[in-house]
């Protein structure tokens, strides 16, 4: 078959290909058309959303669920199962943003679910569970993320470990497969601390009744006497009992930062591939200084100071992501994931040290021409950054 013939077998090309030499006849500049494609981009990956809550869930004494709508009534963008937003939001004065885990269903384009569990000494999550209210308005990014369920390649067998408010992106990759009746098979081990914070739990519990594809295995790490269940920490031990055959598994890991690594090191253990796990960051490190390279006798309740060039300067706290630092003194900088994954939040270092933990993902053009991703960096000298 000649070149020209396959071309044709290609739905929609014989079409344009007529449209075009129609409009090269009429002599057309295709003004008519203009901007289009960046039209339709714009619908499809907007930058901004402006967003209306119009229904608060309260999951468990920590969590609650906020369910926002376009503020002007229109359809959302459509997203990928387990991808998040970046809420944008006003704290007396501190301009700043959070990435949190669509968890309800991409099937529904009328609303987005946003599950905000409370963060151990939260500034976000605080405001959001204690101030948000039913019809207030919030601004945030488009979705966004690349941990998500991708039918074509992760195969038909999925395990998904979540930690606490790592149920999120669960939820809504389990929700794709149930409303499209996709063949996969999915694999929920969920652990929590305590029995009465189990964010979807009765949800969870229903739907793996009802569904011979869904399994559901619960752990409470530190449960009540009279808790009958699995319990303790996720073991490899737990782990090779309720998966059986691992070889054909796609793993998706969701929870706090040491969950995460605990996980990862238990499926390398069982010799899962790394091209078969699946981590969503989780923000920056807590305990930088317990990582490889963290400078000798730095100590994170050290105060340095932080020059933005031409603009001016503050002290801040070793320990204190320089992206929080530059936001709570008045400096804005864009950014998604506050992970080290995006680089949306990166900027250029021009003189002092920062260290650049195991999740600052930069490229080695980052690294040789000096630029950092704030989100992940923590200044252990003076510097002086431009934004």
């Amino acid at each position: 078959m000649s070149e020209q013939n396959s071309l044709n077998l290609i739905a929609g090309y014989s079409a344009a290909v007529a449209a075009k030499l129609s409009l090269e006849q009429g002599g057309s500049d295709f003004y008519e058309v203009r901007g289009e494609v960046g039209s339709t981009v714009a619908q499809l990956h907007p930058k901004r959303l402006s967003l209306e809550v119009v229904e608060i869930i309260e999951e468990t004494p920590t969590t609650k669920t906020f369910r926002l709508m376009m503020a002007d009534g229109k359809m959302l963008p459509p997203f990928q199962a387990g991808q998040y937003i970046n809420l944008f939001v006003d704290i007396n004065g501190v301009h700043t943003a959070r990435p949190y885990a669509i968890s309800s269903s991409p099937s529904q384009r009328g609303h987005y679910d946003v599950t905000v569990k409370r963060a151990a000494g939260g500034f976000v999550s605080s405001y959001l569970l204690d101030k948000l209210a039913v019809g207030q308005l919030l601004t945030s990014s488009g979705p966004m993320g690349t941990f998500h369920h991708n039918p074509l390649f992760h195969g038909d067998d999925l395990v998904f470990l979540a930690g606490g408010s790592g149920s999120a992106p669960a939820r809504s990759i389990l929700l794709n497969i149930l409303d499209r009746d996709l063949p996969q098979r999915f694999h929920l081990i969920y652990v929590n601390s305590y029995v009465d914070d189990v964010i979807f739990s009765e949800e969870f519990r229903e739907l793996a009744e009802r569904h011979k594809q869904f399994r559901l295995n619960e752990l409470i790490s530190r449960p009540p006497a009279w808790y009958q269940g699995l319990s303790g920490r996720l073991t490899r031990k737990i782990l090779k009992q309720q998966l059986g055959d691992i070889d054909s598994k796609m793993f998706y890991i969701c929870g706090p930062t040491p969950f995460n690594e605990s996980c990862v090191a238990i499926l390398k253990e069982l010799g899962v591939p790394c091209r078969r796990i699946r981590v969503e960051a989780n923000g920056a490190p807590r305990t930088p200084n317990e990582q490889e390279g963290w400078p000798p006798g730095v100590a994170l309740e050290g105060e340095v100071q932080v020059t933005v060039q031409g603009r001016g300067s503050f002290r801040s706290k070793v320990g204190e992501p320089l992206l929080n630092a530059l936001e709570r003194n008045g400096y804005s900088v864009e950014n998604a994931c506050r992970s080290g994954e995006c680089s949306l939040c990166r900027v250029k270092l021009v003189s002092g040290s920062v260290f650049n933990p195991q999740e600052a993902h930069l490229r080695k053009s980052d690294r040789d021409f000096g630029w950092i991703y704030s989100c992940v960096a923590f200044p252990t000298s003076d510097i002086v950054v431009l934004l």
